[in-house]
């Protein structure tokens, strides 16, 4: 895994779902917005979240990386940190 540096934060992606909560099953061409993760690597000037974290991002500030269920953000671009469920 890569370590992140400054205010950027490596995300893996949460799996594009096949159902809905309600069991209605999705198609391949079914539109997925991306913006849900677990906290893979900090960077030492990232002070609100920690590595396990499942986040919220804004989805067009990612940036792609060498894996595609992994991308890359800064800080500012976190939205909420999801409590346990």
């Amino acid at each position: 895994m890569v370590k992140a540096i400054k205010d950027r934060v490596f995300i893996r992606l949460d799996t594009k779902p096949t159902a809905s909560k309600g069991g209605i099953f999705f198609t391949e061409d079914h539109d997925y917005e991306r913006t849900i993760g677990i906290v893979e690597s900090v960077g030492p000037e990232v002070d609100c979240v920690k590595i396990g974290d499942r986040v919220l991002f804004h989805v067009f500030d990612e940036l792609p990386t060498f894996d595609p269920n992994i991308v890359v953000i800064r800080q500012s671009s976190l939205l909420g940190v999801f409590e346990d469920e």
